[in-house]
């Protein structure tokens, strides 16, 4: 279970220092990213609106767009900071673990800043050569408060 829990961390450590395209390179090709709008009493992605309902194709875009020199949301680019709590295993069968990370997330672009906090929930399937991330679901404490400032990845 260690090496599901050292993926979660490596997840974070890839976005706080701008690696987007490793970050991406973790997730499965059939997966999801997942900001509910409602937080953690949504229960479907699909029968409410969310902040981010993202497949691999759309995150591939949002990677692109980020890295792209000409994207005015990026000038002055964004940056993140994320303190994870210890994450707990909350299940999975198979080859499969569900793993629970409470975590603050600083981002920060110019002279503006945003903090938020919340819970990862991480779907993992396992492969043969460790793990990739089949959903991870971001239940933020106060949801309203991401919509409009969000520019990275939480």
């Amino acid at each position: 279970m260690n090496d599901a829990i050292d993926l979660v961390v490596r997840e974070a450590a890839l976005l706080d220092a701008r690696r987007f395209d490793d970050w991406l390179a973790l997730y499965d090709t059939e997966c999801l990213y997942w900001v509910p709008l409602l937080g953690a009493a949504q229960a479907d992605p699909r029968s409410h609106n969310a902040i981010a309902c993202e497949d691999r194709l759309l995150l591939q875009l949002r990677v692109d767009r980020l890295k792209n020199p000409r994207a005015h949301s990026q000038h002055p680019a964004s940056h993140c900071q994320h303190v994870l709590q210890r994450s707990v295993p909350e299940g999975g069968e198979g080859g499969e673990a569900v793993l629970r990370t409470p975590f603050i997330y600083i981002e920060a672009r110019g002279e503006s800043q945003v903090l938020l906090a919340g819970s990862y929930r991480h779907r993992l399937v396992r492969i043969e050569d460790g793990w990739r991330i089949r959903e991870k679901r971001v239940d933020l404490l106060n949801p309203g408060q991401a919509l409009p400032a969000i520019q990275l990845f939480i």
